[in-house]
């Protein structure tokens, strides 16, 4: 199976370039080939490797029919990710997080659960018997609950994994993520510990082409995945229309076939010499 990138592509994105020298953090040693103008520059051989780890993981995790939740705030991140999220349908943040979002997910869900019963309103006939005031307050509250959390109304559980941009900013919710032991994928610059999370991507957080290049990367493996997912719910259901009942019928079969001979057998071994048992009884011979 060929690379999901390669250096070249990542180069030309400017995923090599890391931050300045006195910015580093030194847990990211490992990842770093050498330094340039007072700029550390990423391995991207080494970003190469962890992007296909990452891919791979979260294939299997779409593939499950569990939920990756996408996290990236920051103003060159956040309508990339929104886009490339939004075609493979998994929930995302990128306005700002709300503290507790996982530590404290029942309050979330009942936040996301008022703007279902605020559009409930608009169809039940209920704002006709409210004032034009009220109507606006309500529509306000609606409107501010939608740009936080309606990239997450579908979220009805806490997600499997989660995939961010930028730990440094996000670090509350990988703060979150680790307290309830949910996975965490991350892009990872020079300046933040790649210890902090479970899969690490070597690789500059801050351009836009970098960003665009591995998301694109990470949710097409997500795509992959629901589209095997489906492939197997699909093969899983022909196999239960088709082989179900005949594996029962041969079942079945067997089993009567083997009762026969039981009893047969089991009946010559207890039977007396002259019943039924296939032996006839030698007749008396008359002197």
């Amino acid at each position: 199976m060929s690379s999901r990138t390669n250096f070249t592509e990542l180069l030309e994105a400017g995923s090599h370039f890391g931050h300045l020298k006195r910015k580093w953090n030194p847990a990211m040693a490992p990842y770093i080939f050498t330094e340039k103008n007072g700029i550390h520059i990423i391995d991207l051989n080494k970003t190469v490797v962890k992007i296909e780890e990452a891919a791979a993981a979260l294939k299997q995790i779409a593939r499950s029919g569990k939920k990756v939740l996408f996290v990236a705030t920051k103003k060159q991140a956040k309508d990339i990710v929104a886009e490339k999220v939004k075609a493979v349908n998994m929930p995302y943040v990128t306005e700002r997080w709300p503290g507790g979002m996982l530590t404290n997910f029942a309050t979330i869900r009942k936040a996301v659960k008022k703007m279902a019963t605020i559009d409930k309103m608009g169809t039940d006939g209920t704002f006709d018997n409210i004032s034009k005031k009220e109507k606006l307050q309500i529509s306000r509250v609606r409107a501010k609950l939608e740009t936080n959390l309606g990239s997450i109304a579908d979220l009805t559980r806490l997600p499997a994994a989660l995939f961010i941009v930028d730990i440094s900013k996000e670090h509350i919710a990988v703060a979150e993520a680790k307290r309830l032991n949910i996975p965490t994928f991350a892009i990872v610059d020079t300046n933040s510990d790649p210890t902090a999370v479970d899969f690490a991507i070597p690789a500059n957080d801050d351009a836009s082409t970098s960003i665009a290049l591995i998301t694109g990367i990470i949710t097409k493996a997500i795509e992959e995945g629901l589209a095997e997912r489906k492939v197997d719910k699909e093969t899983a259901a022909v196999e239960e229309k088709e082989g179900g009942p005949k594996t029962s019928r041969d079942e079945a079969e067997k089993l009567a076939v083997g009762a026969k001979f039981q009893t047969t057998d089991d009946g010559a071994r207890s039977a007396k010499p002259g019943t039924a048992t296939g032996v006839k009884k030698p007749r008396r011979k008359i002197n």
